[in-house]
This record gives C-alpha cells, structure tokens and sequence, in this order.
C-alpha cells in the first residue's frame, strides 16, 4: 500500500479524508488498469445461455464507474486519464455500440443491455442504430408492463432516458415504494437493504452528479442515519456495501463531513491488498495475504474508485479553491 504522506520533517501529516481517498482511488485505478483485460467479454456474450453476471454486468459495472470518475475528476488531473482509458477500453469491448444491436435483436425484451448501454451514453460514447431499436422496443406495451421492482424500475427509467423515451411514471410514488423512500425503522437496515438504498440514491442522483435530485425528507434520513449503518459496516469488515455508502454521503445534498469521512476512509485504505485490490468482504481466517480471485475484488475496487472520486469532489468543492485536494494535485502535476 502507499505509505503515508510526510512533510520536509520526520513527521507525518495529520491524515485527511482527501489524501487518504486520493491514495485508494490512485491505487484502484492503477489495479483495475492491470486486469483491464479480465473484464473482456467472452465467447459467450451474445449467447442465449451466456453468463451475463460474468461477462455483461462486469464490463457495465466498469463503464458505469469510468465514467462517473472521470467526470467528477478534473481533466488535468493524472486520475483523468486511466479512467477514460479504461472507458474507452470497454466500449471498445463492445465493438463500439455493435454487440447492443446484436443483442437487441436476440433479446429485445431484456432491460440489461440498455442499462449497461446507458453507462457508455452518459459519457458521450453512443450507437445511433441500437438506440432507434432500443426507443422502439421502449414504447411497446410489453416493455412497459414488465413486472420490476421499484429500484429496478427506477435504473431502467434513467437508461430509458437515455435513448430518448420519457415514459409517464410516477417517479415520487416509484421512490416511495423502495426501502429508503418508506423512511423504515433504521434498526431494520441490512446487508439487502443497504445495497437497494445505495442504487435508490445514485439513480435519483445520476451517480452522483446531481445531489439535489434526493427528496430533503430522505436526505435528511440518510444524515441522520447513513454514519450509524457505515460504521456497522466497516466493523463487519463489509468492504464492497462501506464504500457504496460513502458513495452516497458524497452524493447528498450535504458534503461528508471531514471526521467521519476520515475514520472511514483510513479503515477502507488497511483493508487493501498491497496490490491496491479491495476484497468484498473482511477475509474469515486471517492467514497469508494474498490477492483476492477477480471476482471477489473487482466490484468493491470500483466501488472504491468510484466512492474516492465522488468524496473528492465534494470535500473539493466544500472547501473552495483551496485545500488539501488541490496540495496532492499541484504535488501529482510537479
């Protein structure tokens, strides 16, 4: 792992959630870059029977969280780059929009093409033909009436935006009718429960870049209650769901504040194999450290970028055009 930033002295800095996120996010990246090709897409891809949890949702996952971090991070930022390195390497996977076509047509009624498609469109990268296909399907009857829950729901609206269809949904009633929309007893939050409210936040957000799309009665329930459920977290040693909650503190309309986000942050950057990996989950036996299997990494690696990449942005912004974000980028550019 990267040691700790020292100043001219024998001293170490104070930690601060910036360095200590920037430190993860450096180090996702840089893993991530080194296992880009773990995320091809197979043989399989575009067979009825193709594993998509093993070959689409990856690549998607990737897409989606390359996008989001290289929007939230500056382009003179050297974090700028790999990140849209890894965007384009994905989109290249896809022969460019080619294989979405491809799909549209062996499976037109399947919601995950277009979600995984919907990654690649927010950054700018888009297939007109599979689009066309993809808006006409939208408006049939069939589409419409697939049975989804609401989260699920709410994640198709937001692809479904994409190609250009505005289906007339209540999108308040939709979030009502999620876990976090119902306000429940907060002592009712577990591991399902965590991963709906995070996905319920960053599509009302769109990942992030818009926190004032959270309703303020929610926002103010995931202030009160979001630091609680963290922490249980972090203790049980829940890398993938911890950082997918931090993701979300830097997505409401209020910015992480520094103590908290701290403690977080350091206990997320000891959890890292020395290779920048995150595993899942705490390991049940302690034993040698090594590299976790792809498969039980890639996901909270990303998570971890993608949460680093946010909180930045944030604690950046609270803090003005002066502070420690801009010391490690000034000390990154020299």
């Amino acid at each position: 792992m990267t040691p700790a930033v020292t100043g001219s002295g024998a001293e170490e800095e104070a930690p601060s959630p910036v360095r200590t996120a920037r430190r993860v996010e450096e180090d996702a990246l840089a893993w991530l870059s080194a296992h880009r090709e773990d995320f091809a897409l197979g043989a399989d891809a575009l067979t009825p029977d193709g594993a998509v949890n093993g070959s689409w949702k990856p690549l998607g996952e990737l897409a989606r969280v390359c996008a989001a971090v290289s929007r939230h991070t500056p382009s003179p930022d050297p974090l700028h780059a790999p990140a849209r390195d890894l965007l384009d390497h994905a989109w290249r996977q896809t022969g460019e929009g080619e294989l979405f076509a491809l799909l549209q047509r062996f499976e037109p009624f399947a919601t995950y093409p277009l979600e995984v498609y919907a990654a690649f469109a927010s950054a700018g990268l888009r297939h007109a033909g599979y689009e066309a296909a993809a808006a006409s399907v939208a408006r049939t009857r069939g589409w419409r009436l697939a049975e989804q829950d609401p989260t699920r729901r709410l994640g198709v609206l937001a692809a479904e935006r994409c190609v250009g269809v505005h289906r007339p949904e209540d999108v308040p009633r939709l979030v009502r009718g999620t876990w976090l929309g119902g306000l429940p007893e907060p002592w009712s939050f577990e591991r399902f429960s965590g991963y709906a409210l995070t996905h319920v936040v960053f599509h009302l957000t769109d990942w992030g870049r818009d926190p004032d799309g959270v309703p303020a009665d929610l926002g103010s329930y995931l202030a009160d209650w979001l630091p609680a459920w963290l922490d249980t977290c972090l203790d049980a040693g829940m890398w993938d769901l911890s950082c997918e909650l931090l993701a979300v503190a830097a997505s409401l309309p209020e910015p992480p504040g520094q103590t908290a986000a701290c403690d977080a942050w350091e206990r997320i950057a000891s959890a890292r194999h020395a290779t920048g990996a995150l595993p899942e989950e705490r390991p049940p036996l302690e034993g040698p450290c090594s590299e976790p299997e792809f498969a039980h990494c890639y996901h909270s690696t990303l998570m971890a970028a993608f949460a680093a990449a946010l909180t930045i942005g944030r604690l950046r912004a609270a803090d003005g055009t002066t502070g420690a974000y801009e010391d490690d980028l000034e000390g990154a550019l020299r």
